[in-house]
């Protein structure tokens, strides 16, 4: 399996990232990727970025070192009920809206509280994917997840970070084991993220592909195996994407 993107990754716009866009971009080409998502924290997060970096996105190039380049956030998820930050006329501009479930603004609660939160996130028109639904201190229903993600069509992460660096995350090797064989039995799309804080991390997916071989996950359930499998997918909330 080739994989030829990575829709996960921060540039230093969030100040625990430490790489540019430009980096970002250059290290995509230097790993043979074809599609590139620069997805910084929103606002919420406490070094999240300012509203107005994400309402200039117009002036970056659609495509650097010959890489497509999305460009959107990684949204937060506020409150038990989904609701996430930014707004609206935000979100339509962006090529790619992730959300993900961050302590440092909503504490873990039941296991019920917080599929109260996912689900509500995946009710949002703009969110494309629920981002590393993986760490067992967040415990969520993985059957009701993958099913319901199918049902609105929304994708879930696989993220190489947990696996490989994350050490604050707990059980996500075998909460993923779990998620992805709900995923295969109900045909949810999921889409691979690097979430690279540093450019030497982009397109690096050794964790995951290997934990993907090991369970025998299908193929044609990632997106990041061709171009026209992801703009498809974005393109269904964010119509302004083309090929």
């Amino acid at each position: 399996m080739k994989v030829i993107a990575d829709l996960h990754t921060h540039t230093l716009a969030s100040v625990h990232a430490y790489s540019s866009v430009s980096e970002n971009a250059k290290a995509a080409f230097e790993q043979g990727l074809s599609v590139l998502g620069i997805t910084d924290h929103a606002p919420c997060l406490p070094d999240g970025v300012h509203e107005l970096h994400f309402m200039n996105y117009h002036v970056l190039p659609q495509g650097m070192f010959g890489v497509r380049m999305l460009y959107g956030s990684e949204l937060n998820i506020l409150d038990y009920e989904g609701a996430i930050d930014l707004n609206e006329t935000l979100h339509k501009r962006m090529d790619i809206c992730i959300a993900s479930f961050h302590e440092f603004t909503l504490s873990p609660g039941s296991q019920k509280d917080n599929m109260g939160a996912y689900l509500g996130a995946m009710q949002n028109p703009y969110v494309d994917i629920i981002g590393h639904p993986d760490d067992g201190k967040i415990p969520v229903d993985f059957k009701v997840l993958a099913r319901e993600a199918k049902n609105m069509d929304v994708m879930l992460e696989v993220n190489n970070s947990s696996l490989k660096v994350a050490h604050y995350r707990l059980n996500t090797r075998e909460n993923m084991i779990t998620m992805l064989g709900y995923c295969a039995r109900y045909g949810t799309l999921v889409a691979l993220g690097s979430d690279a804080h540093y450019h030497g991390a982009i397109g690096q997916f050794d964790e995951v592909l290997a934990l993907i071989r090991e369970i025998d996950f299908p193929e044609e359930l990632i997106v990041n195996t061709s171009i026209e499998k992801i703009m498809k997918q974005l393109g269904k909330r964010h119509p302004h994407l083309v090929v």
